[in-house]
């Protein structure tokens, strides 16, 4: 029979994997409660219309890459393939937008069919930070200092850089696509196929373009910092004036789009060197029209979202598991003992484990093997004593006293 298989693009997180993993999700969870934001869990499926209508149907994850199919109703749902619009679509259906600003953070699997690489994979996992409800420049320059700090904290900062761009508001926007679209008509016959899809469909996706030769037509393209009106300019000054006052460094880079049409005025990206071409590990922007397209309110947005699987290969070592105790009965008659000292040491937050079988040697080998700090042996002298004997596994050292003073001596 053959062994089985995961399915392409997806992967089993286990050992090392999963300390990582868990290492990144656990950072993530008490940096972005620093900030104020409450956990929040969505489906990890929704109505297809919730993604298809609100990221943009020219968006690559809507025309490539969505997981949809009809449940048995007939219903078109879809694995959801980012988190923001089902955190907004959360918030109109709880009719929380009259208790804003929210600030959100999430965890969880996403799901999209894209070619597996390096650190991508067809069922990913990300955090993300919302911050919704909040129309002034700070709140951008809070959630991009959130971003900031769980990088440093996890210790790969150091090596990554904060890329910044403004798409303006509408009118902003609208004037700048006119001048993109106008520039690189002259130039559509040597445009990518992909770039003259865009060129119709959604200009300012051409920015975008990994394709060589599209790279150097845009080197002279316009620029969206010169079709900025007053109000976009200020909004992009404060910006940067917070970013600052936040002690952040950053590179403005007038190519940074990110891949959904929800986004308006502010647009960044972390950038690392260590992960070949696709080096972003985190990026997100402003988003002041989706929970409208929602069906809710006007509603003020910002957040980003960073692959785990890509920060856990950043992390410079697996993070450690506490070092567990060993109770080791000496045999049946001590068994009741030791599992009554496995409980107390559990319950007082110390990590224990017992061995189900095998003689004393087979038991201390294996408290090697999952690297105990110390053993608990319980034998008869002991038992009637109402004592146990404390073995330190680094040095050999044992000693033996009242099991009232084990929790003490554990420390």
């Amino acid at each position: 029979m053959t062994k089985p298989q995961p399915v392409r693009g997806t992967q089993d997180i286990i050992g090392e994997d999963a300390r990582r993993h868990h290492h990144v999700v656990e950072t993530a969870r008490r940096v972005a409660g620093l900030y104020g934001a409450a956990e929040w869990a969505t489906p990890v499926f929704e109505l297809t219309s919730v993604f298809a209508r609100n990221l943009g149907e020219t968006s690559d994850v809507v025309t490539k890459e969505m997981y949809t199919f009809e449940d048995r109703s007939g219903e078109s749902v879809t694995l959801r393939p980012e988190g923001t619009a089902g955190v907004c679509r959360a918030l109109v259906s709880n009719g929380l937008t009259q208790t804003l600003p929210q600030k959100i953070f999430y965890q969880g699997p996403m799901f999209r069919y894209e070619r597996p690489q390096k650190g991508r994979y067809r069922q990913f996992h990300q955090i993300g930070l919302e911050i919704i409800g909040a129309a002034e420049p700070l709140a951008d320059a809070e959630a991009i200092a959130c971003g900031q700090q769980i990088l440093d904290e996890l210790g790969v900062g150091a090596s990554i850089t904060l890329h910044i761009n403004t798409l303006g508001d509408r009118d902003s926007r609208d004037a700048y696509r006119t001048a993109l679209v106008d520039y690189l008509s002259r130039y559509e016959s040597e445009l990518s196929d992909e770039s003259k899809v865009r060129l119709v469909k959604n200009p300012l996706r051409i920015l975008d373009t990994k394709d060589a030769n599209d790279i150097r037509l845009l080197a002279d393209a316009p620029r969206i910092y010169d079709h900025l009106n007053p109000a976009s300019a200020a909004f992009y000054d404060g910006l940067k004036a917070a970013l600052s006052a936040f002690g952040i460094a950053f590179v403005e880079n007038p190519r940074i789009v990110r891949g959904f049409d929800y986004y308006n005025h502010t647009a960044f990206e972390f950038v690392s060197t260590a992960l070949g071409a696709q080096g972003t590990v985190l990026g997100g922007g402003r988003y002041d029209q989706l929970v409208e397209q929602m069906g809710g309110p006007p509603t003020p947005g910002v957040g980003w979202a960073a692959g785990i699987e890509r920060l856990a290969m950043l992390l410079a070592a697996t993070p450690a598991t506490p070092r567990p105790v060993a109770v080791i009965p000496m045999g049946e008659a001590e068994q009741t003992a030791a599992i009554e000292i496995l409980a107390t040491l559990r319950r007082a937050g110390i990590a224990a484990e017992a061995a189900y079988r095998g003689n004393l040697k087979k038991r201390l080998e294996r408290a090697n093997r999952i690297n105990a700090r110390a053993a608990v042996l319980i034998g008869p002298d002991e038992l009637a004593r109402g004592a146990v004997t404390l073995k330190t596994l680094d040095d050999g050292a044992q000693r033996e006293l009242p099991r009232a003073e084990l929790l003490a001596a554990l420390g």
